[in-house]
């Protein structure tokens, strides 16, 4: 009889709160350049500043094609006067450089015998949107057997961007994206459910509804809604009615106010202005400060020019008193359909 495998969830592991103690904080380099058509050369300055920062208090893993690919990140980096000693480089070879939804799930678990585990869950490129992406399906196992660690492969697509959590068993997500059938057409909305528990530990799941306009992704929740604290979320609301964001989010702002916490307790909610409409080449870009990266000393909030950025850096710095929160521009950043969080994964400390 073959034995069945416990799930991460049955053996204690769970994945933590982004503002957990980081280890480390992995990345995959950019270079695809049909990310940023036209504009790839114009990500290094800003990502190299996101590094630095990033890096001032946990290391930061790089994933990089080859020798070439480093020896370039590197010069990249050293124009931004980045500490080396802070940077660890990886020869994955990748497609593209979102790691926040190819990169490695870690879960922890610091009762049992190995205290980190990574879940690699399929990648399909949002839907098969951008083929091909069998490098960037790959990266957590790698990642699981350079550091020697157990790996778990759940069999179905899912990606980072499209879950967050508070670190005391809630997890939030989407319908929009969750239950798109380009993902995992085979599975209700129960059934994914139930991947989630197993998979992340956690015990309760809520839904909103939508996304933003122009996220090619379908709906991710760090565009959106995010945890700031256990029982505290930021929600990013649109003001101008006639602006494709406004209805969309009042109704993720409705449902927000009727959800309950496992300890019953109602969510704090606090409002998080939109950028006005960032534009390039006729496409509307899916900007938002919700994409902002929570990291062991700073706070990295995606800005992008705008009226709105003075005070969405002022709101989410009451929300993190024990951290620096700064603003990194995004606006070249944000052609590529994505901004720090969703270049970002980070390693839990144990």
């Amino acid at each position: 009889m073959k034995e069945v495998m416990k799930t991460p969830a049955q053996l204690g592991y769970s994945f933590p709160a982004e503002w957990h103690k980081h280890t480390a904080t992995w990345l995959s380099w950019p270079h695809k350049e049909a990310s940023w058509p036209g504009k790839i050369h114009t990500v290094y300055a800003p990502y190299s500043k996101f590094i630095k920062a990033v890096s001032q208090a946990e290391f930061v893993c790089i994933n990089v094609a080859d020798a070439v690919m480093e020896a370039f990140a590197k010069e990249q980096l050293q124009k931004e006067d980045v500490d080396l000693k802070q940077i660890k480089f990886f020869h994955h070879p990748t497609n593209d450089a979102w790691c926040r939804d190819h990169g490695p799930a870690f879960l922890i678990n610091p009762d049992a015998a190995e205290k980190k585990i990574i879940v690699d869950w399929g990648y399909n490129a949002w839907g098969d949107k951008y083929p091909p992406y069998d490098l960037d399906d790959v990266i957590p196992t790698l990642i699981a057997e350079k550091y020697k660690i157990p790996v778990y492969h759940p069999g179905i697509v899912m990606e980072g961007g499209s879950v967050e959590f508070n670190g005391k068993g809630t997890l939030l997500t989407s319908t929009a994206c969750l239950l798109n059938p380009n993902r995992n057409p085979h599975l209700d909305q129960a059934q994914i459910e139930q991947y989630l528990y197993n998979y992340y530990g956690v015990k309760q799941i809520l839904w909103v509804s939508e996304g933003i306009v122009g996220d090619d992704t379908d709906g991710h929740i760090d565009d959106t809604v995010r945890f700031v604290n256990e029982d505290t979320v930021v929600t990013v609301v649109e003001h101008n009615k006639n602006d494709g964001n406004y209805q969309l989010l009042q109704e993720n702002l409705k449902e927000l106010k009727q959800m309950r916490l496992l300890n019953g307790k109602q969510l704090n909610i606090i409002e998080l202005p939109m950028p006005s409409a960032v534009i390039y080449e006729e496409q509307r870009l899916p900007a938002s400060y919700a994409n902002f990266y929570i990291s062991n000393a700073v706070v990295v909030v995606p800005t992008y020019r705008d009226k709105n950025d003075v005070k969405a850096l002022d709101i989410l710095t009451a929300c993190f008193p024990d951290r620096k929160v700064i603003g990194i521009d995004s606006t070249d950043v944000i052609w590529g359909l994505g901004s720090w969080h969703c270049l970002s994964q980070q390693e839990p400390a144990v």
